[in-house]
């Protein structure tokens, strides 16, 4: 799901769908996939509601922007450098006891970082959670592949769908209410009392399965993945520095090992020979800038409508439930659309769409109304990505043979999520100094003096949770807070329209790599079936 409220990746239906099944008794599948959907959405709205919670939490601990998107970033990193593992730890040890273990790690992350006291404590255990949900996330829909036939999977799989929308809406409602009732720690305290009777449900009705396979999964390439994504992300925050630089040549040097390593193992995490369909490799370009872009937008997007628009945190949270809303809904309708026109058409509109969407989100200004400025932006955004997803999970399931379903899937899924880090670190580093210098400009216009403002310059790395020094005096904090104000919004629209472009370039990406109709999928060594 997203990075802040709780959007619906490409190929979260189709995680595990690989494993062959292993049929329970009628009156066990209902449990299995009650199981399944509590599951998947604890993890689907755990991530809505800490995304809302992020303006909370740098307000409360006193952290820039740059420190408190670790708070995101580190749980999507972990989660996107281990997802592919974790659906091989369900083949190699049991989809029952992977997630089992996966849903008490994701719970005892939240409950550790509900009663964190800093910053690094709370970066800590929201590592520990994306361990967890590395788990949780692609074994909680394998359970459903692994114990109903053919004939019944649909059906199941259909019922998931409907339930994660259902729940992803109210994602972003209970958020907002608990950060309101509760303070930024009530979105994780909240995890454990519904892991606990999930984890007792499994333990209860849900049957034992047999392992798929003996070969252990390849941590060391998890391992190298999640180095490699590590050093990239603090390379984008350190360019163009000696440190960057460094940082790049060792991004480079594991992404190396990891091909290699890739090209040797028996088992490998990412099989090389799914790269020379051209289809597959284009979908996964079109995930990767769609994604980042809108990673991007939803990171940012509460952050001015808490701290600047003055919405509380259960009004920022309402004003995105008609995005979950749709993209809930419609992506079902969506997937009809691969089949009736050209997917070079289709994915080349949706992001154009959506990129009008960000687009309309870098109008507003400082003072806003909701329906008249946000509305619409929000809409066509949540359009263009309801077009989008649905054919992206088609495309690539398309372009690779059954064999290979799983794990194209996961890479896929992969690529959406790393997006967000990739998104939220380099749009960090972008914002940063732009308030900084837009900050410095309108305080000089102003004429305020030089104490005051070489204060709130020093305060830039916090955007819009910049402190009014109280030497300003009353009269002329609210004119301050005014310049912070104006100063972040002038940031917002340059990083709306990044996302905008970016969604052209997806956009782009999708018409000059795509075949007007779909290919063959590669056989299983990665050469073109035969149809």
């Amino acid at each position: 799901m997203s990075l802040a409220f709780g959007t619906r990746y490409p190929c979260d239906d189709r995680l595990g769908l690989d494993r062959p099944a292993e049929p329970c008794s009628p009156r066990e599948r209902p449990w299995v996939l009650t199981v399944s959907i509590l599951g998947s959405s604890l993890a689907f709205i755990e991530g809505s509601v800490v995304g809302l919670a992020l303006p909370s939490i740098q307000g409360a601990l006193g952290v820039d922007s740059s420190a408190v998107q670790w708070v995101a970033n580190l749980y999507l990193l972990v989660l996107g450098a281990f997802l592919l593992i974790g659906g091989a730890a369900g083949d190699r040890f049991g989809l029952r006891r992977v997630f089992i273990a996966g849903t008490t790690t994701f719970a005892f992350g939240a409950l550790a970082a509900g009663l964190a006291s800093g910053l690094g404590w709370l970066l800590l255990f929201r590592a520990v959670q994306g361990l967890g949900a590395a788990a949780l996330v692609p074994v909680s829909l394998a359970l459903l592949s692994r114990h109903f036939d053919k004939e019944a999977r649909g059906r199941a799989i259909g019922t998931w769908a409907g339930a994660s929308a259902l729940t992803t809406a109210a994602g972003p409602v209970l958020g907002g209410w608990l950060v309101d009732a509760f303070g930024w720690q009530g979105v994780f305290l909240m995890v454990p009392p519904v892991a606990l009777p999930i984890v007792l449900l499994a333990l209860w009705r849900v049957p034992d399965d047999t392992p798929s396979t003996d070969a252990p999964p390849d941590y060391l390439g998890g391992l190298l993945l999640a180095g490699a994504i590590a050093l990239l992300v603090l390379a984008m925050l350190r360019l163009p520095s000696v440190e960057g630089w460094l940082f790049l040549g060792g991004c480079g040097g594991l992404a190396v090992g990891f091909l290699h390593r890739q090209r040797r193992v028996d088992h490998p995490m990412v099989p090389l020979g799914l790269m020379q369909s051209r289809t597959f490799t284009g979908a996964n370009g079109v995930t990767l800038l769609l994604y980042w872009a809108l990673g991007g937008a939803l990171y940012f997007l509460p952050f001015n409508l808490i701290q600047v628009q003055g919405y509380s945190t259960l009004e920022a949270g309402l004003a995105v439930l008609p995005m979950t809303l749709l993209m809930g809904f419609g992506s079902t309708m969506a997937g009809d659309l691969i089949r009736r026109f050209p997917p070079r058409h289709v994915l080349t509109v949706g992001p154009l769409t959506a990129g009008v969407g960000f687009a309309l989100l870098a109008l507003p200004g400082a003072e806003s109304r909701y329906a008249l400025h946000w509305l619409p932006g929000i809409l066509l955004m949540s359009l263009g990505m309801t077009i989008s997803v649905a054919p992206l999970t088609t495309l690539v399931m398309n372009s690779v043979s059954d064999e290979q379903a799983g794990t194209a899937s996961g890479i896929n899924n992969t690529a959406a999520r790393l997006a967000g880090v990739l998104a939220i670190s380099l749009l960090t580093a972008v914002a940063v100094p732009t308030f900084a210098a837009t900050l410095a400009d309108r305080l000089d216009a102003a004429g305020v003096p030089a104490d005051v403002r070489e204060a709130l310059i020093e305060q830039a790395p916090r955007l819009a949770e910049v402190t009014i020094p109280p030497e300003a005096g009353p009269v002329a904090r609210e004119e301050l807070r005014s310049v912070v104000e104006t100063s972040y919004v002038a940031t917002f629209r340059i990083l709306m329209l990044l996302c905008a472009a970016t969604a052209g370039a997806a956009a782009a990406a999708g018409w000059l790599t795509l075949a007007p109709r779909s290919s063959p999928a590669p056989s299983e060594d990665g050469q073109p079936a035969r149809r």
